[in-house]
């Protein structure tokens, strides 16, 4: 039964999507960046409640009260597309780091485009680190909250937390802006390279902001609060 639910909310999804694409190319050029990704929060909110109607897979939010009002840097452990859509819910306007690949997947990758993400080549992983730095304090500065995974691709639960790139810190250091910690179990339910969607709940933990001085530190507090409600919640 749940392979034939995964089934009928994966058709939801990618019958949705080329029409909900077409609609943001053809308000691109006359509307701004934070409209178009208010139209695209409202379709993702539609396939994430599509899916928990059809497949059971409900979440819950705790520390929503922690988000600042301003600009700051979204830092998220990483495990499946879940979190990869709810993220782009939180703050808008916002900016994601994705790979330059996927802006050349026919009607998504075009509408993707105009949402003005950063992206990167992981091929070349000085050059991207230096491109998050620069391009990432040039959306701060324009008002524009910043997602990152600095993980830097998915694992599943089981794996635990990965090391953390010190972008994050650099970006809060350098901008003057807080980092908003996030902690979720996504992968226990939306299973990574899985088309099974297993029903349960997804835990979304949001923590206090972090701050400070020194980019490696930062950094590390981030890593610290993640690690320990990592194993809390998966």
């Amino acid at each position: 039964m749940q392979i034939l639910k995964s089934f009928i909310f994966n058709l939801i999804l990618y019958i949705t999507l080329i029409p909900t694409s077409l609609i943001i190319l053809f308000l691109y050029p006359f509307i701004s960046t934070a409209n178009l990704q208010s139209i695209a929060s409202k379709w993702i909110l539609f396939i994430l409640n599509s899916l928990k109607i059809i497949c059971g897979v409900t979440w819950k939010i705790e520390g929503l009260k922690n988000i600042p009002e301003g600009p700051c840097v979204i830092v998220s452990n990483h495990q499946s597309a879940w979190e990869s859509f709810f993220l782009q819910t939180l703050c808008i306007p916002s900016a994601s780091i994705i790979k330059k690949e996927l802006l050349f997947i026919p009607f998504f990758g075009w509408a993707l485009a105009c949402l003005k993400p950063i992206h990167l080549r992981r091929s070349k992983k000085y050059r991207s680190l230096k491109k998050v730095i620069t391009h990432g304090s040039k959306k701060i500065n324009k008002g524009f909250s910043l997602i990152i995974f600095p993980e830097g691709t998915r694992s599943r639960p089981n794996e635990g937390l990965k090391a953390f790139s010190s972008s994050c810190g650099s970006l809060s250091v350098r901008n003057n802006v807080p980092i908003l910690p996030i902690c979720h179990n996504s992968g226990l339910f939306w299973i990574n390279r899985r088309f099974i969607k297993k029903p349960g709940e997804v835990t979304v933990r949001i923590g206090p902001i972090i701050k400070g001085q020194n980019a490696r530190e930062v950094t590390k507090e981030v890593y610290d609060w993640m690690k320990l409600n990592f194993k809390e919640i998966n």
